[in-house]
């Protein structure tokens, strides 16, 4: 069955938004767990805008599930990847100032980077999910580099889920069958929500987890986080 990782970003944005510490970002991801997350995700930014350095240490001992830690794999990144050691390290190729992770690895263009980064994650035990666009080339490339999955970038499908969601779609389904081919793990999100959530999971049958942050989050606001998180896992079965 496809896991639910869910990604607690906007928990820390809305408590940076009035300082102090409600919500509670810990306290948030324990509840998550027991409320059904399959894991935890967190994307440790430079800036701090949402997730602290502080909140990834504090998280680190109390999640029971998989901890997920995406970022940039510069410096800083890596010695949170070497301290932490978490249960999956998901490199973006975003720089510090965007909003949010928009785009996939050019994996050619940077290969020698990511095969040295990827053997030093694993060295410490970690599982090493590259992002990426749905396209074969990129898929085949990133094999080479060691990783042990990819993680579909799923903006597009998202966006154009509503005018054509079989075409939305196709992309994804010919980069899956690709990486399942050659022994990859396959992880997807960005704008997944329970709108095409169970459609794109349906269509991608070897799908090993999705990570959800904004939309759970947005739901939950109506529906209360509990409920939500059971809504989104009876998407997946």
């Amino acid at each position: 069955m496809t896991k639910l990782s869910v990604n607690i970003n906007k928990i820390a944005t809305l408590r940076n938004a009035r300082g102090g510490n409600v919500p509670n970002v810990v306290q948030f991801a324990k509840d998550c767990e027991r409320f059904g997350a399959d894991g935890i995700t967190v994307h440790p930014r430079p800036d701090e805008r949402h997730i602290t350095l502080k909140d990834v240490y504090d998280l680190a001992p109390v999640v029971k599930t998989e901890f997920n830690i995406e970022g940039y794999p510069d410096a800083r990144f890596m010695e949170i990847i070497r301290s932490v050691k978490p249960a999956q390290a998901t490199l973006v190729p975003d720089p510090p100032h965007v909003i949010t992770s928009n785009t996939g690895w050019d994996v050619n263009k940077n290969k020698q980077l990511l095969i040295d980064i990827v053997q030093e994650i694993q060295s410490y035990g970690v599982r090493v999910s590259l992002f990426l666009n749905p396209e074969i080339h990129q898929v085949q490339e990133a094999k080479l580099t060691g990783t042990n999955r990819i993680e579909f970038y799923t903006g597009p499908f998202a966006e154009h889920y509503a005018e054509n969601k079989n075409i939305a779609v196709a992309p994804y389904v010919k980069a899956a069958k690709a990486a399942y081919d050659i022994a990859l793990g396959i992880n997807a999100g960005h704008d997944l929500s329970l709108q095409n959530l169970q459609f794109f999971k349906q269509s991608l049958i070897h799908l090993d987890e999705v990570s959800i942050g904004h939309a759970i989050i947005s739901d939950a606001l109506y529906y209360g986080i509990e409920n939500v998180i059971q809504m989104y896992k009876r998407l997946l079965q």
